[in-house]
């Protein structure tokens, strides 16, 4: 899916399934106690996309919940205008503050995880449900099959809107597609310019119908910030370069995450709805860092 045929490139949303899905998320992760009072910023700010998971080692998802209900309840926005994306989490990527019975068959932990995501967010319905992650580097392994099949059981019954899967290899992912039932909408990986922006997967998800989605797309590139292109591209744009990595970001077709904490950065970031990148500067961005 070349999601852009579907929306203007200034445009907030996309509709994909005739759901409008945020192109800019807000990501939770490594928030801890500050997670409430920061989704609730950032909702204020205008985000409309959460992303979460039901890893405490990683997230507090019961406090994207605090945040959305408090939302919701003051009236500042309706439960529909929320974008809410979960994840499933393998044991081996929670700490010991698992959600699920770690004894109990995987698809038994994939639908604990789920009920507990429900309760925690406060809602009948999630948005995106993600398998964070296969259980190895190569290949998909049986425990993979299993949530997946799982989650796609979900999915027919109506608990989620769409599937995705994350921190995913190009080969797995052709993997999954070749032999999924439901097939994933959202691939979400962290995105580095030294590696072409994950330009082969983002290729393959424009010609099979799934998003890409980008995270630590600042994290991942501190040396963009020096960058003497990068720099003489703000600079002709009057942009911070973090605005510029974004922008370049859903110019290519990504759906952008951050987790900034600070008030002025989420204001600038949502900034980059305003202006569009010429192409020859995508074109110049897309082959910084690249060996």
């Amino acid at each position: 899916m070349n999601y852009a045929s579907t929306s203007e490139k200034t445009n907030r949303f996309v509709t994909i399934d005739n759901v409008r899905v945020p192109r800019f998320l807000y990501g939770t992760a490594w928030k801890e106690g500050r997670t409430e009072s920061l989704a609730t910023l950032a909702l204020g700010m205008g985000f409309r996309g959460i992303d979460t998971a039901n890893q405490r080692k990683h997230y507090v998802e019961a406090a994207v919940g605090k945040a959305v209900t408090g939302a919701v309840e003051r009236g500042m926005l309706n439960r529909e205008q929320i974008f809410l994306q979960t994840k499933f989490t393998h044991v081996r990527g929670q700490d010991h503050r698992l959600p699920y019975d770690a004894s109990a068959p995987i698809p038994e932990q994939v639908r604990q995880s789920f009920t507990r995501s429900l309760e925690h967010l406060g809602v009948e319905r999630i948005d995106s449900y993600v398998l964070h992650g296969p259980t190895a580097r190569d290949g998909l392994a049986n425990a993979d099959w299993a949530a997946w099949r799982a989650m796609e059981q979900l999915y027919k019954e109506g608990g989620t809107r769409f599937l995705g899967i994350s921190n995913v290899s190009l080969a797995q992912l052709k993997t999954l597609c070749d032999s999924a039932d439901v097939q994933p909408r959202f691939v979400q990986n962290r995105c580095y310019a030294s590696r072409a922006w994950d330009r082969p997967m983002r290729d393959f998800c424009a010609q099979n119908g799934i998003v890409y989605q980008g995270f630590s797309l600042l994290t991942a590139n501190r040396q963009l910030t020096t960058h003497s292109e990068m720099i003489s591209i703000a600079k002709r744009y009057g942009r911070d370069i973090s605005e510029i990595i974004f922008r370049f970001a859903l110019d290519v077709d990504m759906i952008a995450l951050t987790g900034t904490s600070d008030a002025k950065h989420m204001r600038t970031d949502l900034d980059i709805f305003a202006f569009q990148l010429d192409p020859t500067d995508v074109e110049r961005i897309e082959n910084l860092g690249v060996s």
